[in-house]
């Protein structure tokens, strides 16, 4: 099994560029240290080679928004700092979430804690009412507007990390892996991303400008990155970082039937939630669940601590302040790399019923 190369590295220290809280990270040979956060340590991490330390549980902000059904702003906002408060200090948005909204929601929240954590956004992920990509989002004065929009929402002047949230067809990565590297050259970024991209196009950008880290789809429920992107990561010294890490909800224990799903969650229509499909899976996620009730942890933790070990910086959602600090506290859990061995061998790879986004989205790039 491959590991990517993410060293672990001490708590945030002051920077003098913006006073972030989060310093530069000393490259690959960065030793262990915790901070103390209530009941339990927080672990940081140097994202990628060079980049600030963050925690190594992050926070990803789609939930915030109704994409997973309604939810209530005072919620959002009490999850939000919930998070941060627990140690968090990687937050991750983008500016199609609530179209706008999320950004807009950090930016009201987290404005005057600005130097308390790493902010990553992305651009490039607009469809058309029928679903597919609007061209042209990877090329330079687009990616300009673009992030002008999500500072303004944001109420800051730069973002620690930019990702393109989507191949953009229209343009050669190249294009637009030489127009974000003059926005770090400018200081609006600090490093630039990739999200669902293949193995392939990681490295043809990479030789216009390093990229910091690369994001997809990533969980006992997804280990489609295994083959190929992970190993690309650890090469070349690029920060992996896994969305949905709880599968979806599946492994969070929200979700039992596709009942569970209100009428505006758009896992209505994912094949993974079907019928047939989803207790199949459901089932799947209950014998991890039995394993990290031996453990003492919940099955949340357990994922998200097997994650950490893999390598991976996770991103978890939620709507609930209580998940956001117990999935903070996932990343002091110490666990005997055995038990990570049987949660791989309870879900073993491709044991997931129901096609998984990530893999086909993957076989639609560039292949030539």
């Amino acid at each position: 099994m491959h590991q990517v190369c993410l060293p672990e590295a001490g708590p945030p220290r002051p920077r003098h560029r913006r006073a972030l809280v989060v310093r530069r990270g000393a490259g690959q040979g960065g030793g262990t240290s915790r901070e103390t956060r209530g009941d339990f340590p927080v672990r940081y991490r140097t994202l990628g080679t060079d980049g600030p330390q963050v925690s190594v549980v992050g926070f990803g902000a789609m939930n915030l928004t109704p994409v997973y059904g309604g939810v209530e702003e005072d919620d959002a906002a009490e999850t939000l700092l919930a998070a941060l408060d627990a140690g968090v200090t990687f937050v991750d948005t983008a500016d199609i979430y609530g179209a706008g909204s999320s950004e807009a929601l950090i930016g009201r929240m987290l404005e005057k804690r600005r130097d308390e954590y790493v902010l990553a956004t992305k651009f490039g992920g607009n469809q058309d009412a029928e679903g597919i990509l609007v061209p042209g989002m990877g090329r330079p004065e687009y990616i300009r507007r673009a992030l002008d929009a999500s500072l303004a929402r944001l109420r800051t002047d730069h973002v620690d990390l930019y990702y393109l949230h989507r191949l953009d067809p229209s343009t050669p990565i190249e294009e637009t892996a030489g127009a974000l590297g003059e926005l770090v050259a400018e200081g609006k970024i600090g490093g630039y991303g990739l999200s669902e991209v293949s193995a392939r196009t990681l490295r043809r950008a990479h030789a216009v400008h390093p990229v910091t880290a690369l994001q997809t789809e990533y969980s006992p429920f997804q280990r489609a990155p295994e083959r190929e992107l992970i190993p690309a990561c650890a090469e070349l010294g690029v920060a992996f970082v896994a969305y949905s890490p709880l599968g979806r909800g599946l492994l969070g224990g929200q979700v039992r039937g596709f009942d569970d799903l209100e009428a505006g969650d758009w896992r209505r229509g994912n094949p993974r939630f079907q019928a047939g499909n989803v207790e199949r899976n459901v089932s799947l996620a209950d014998r991890v669940a039995t394993l990290a009730a031996e453990q003492g942890v919940t099955t949340a933790q357990l994922v998200l601590a097997w994650l950490v070990h893999r390598g991976a910086l996770p991103i978890p959602g939620t709507r609930k302040a209580a998940n956001a600090r117990a999935n903070a506290a996932a990343g002091g859990v110490t666990l005997d790399a055995a038990v990570f061995e049987r949660l791989e061998e309870t879900v073993p790879p491709d044991a997931v019923a129901g096609a998984q986004g990530s893999d086909a989205y993957l076989a639609n790039l560039d292949t030539e």
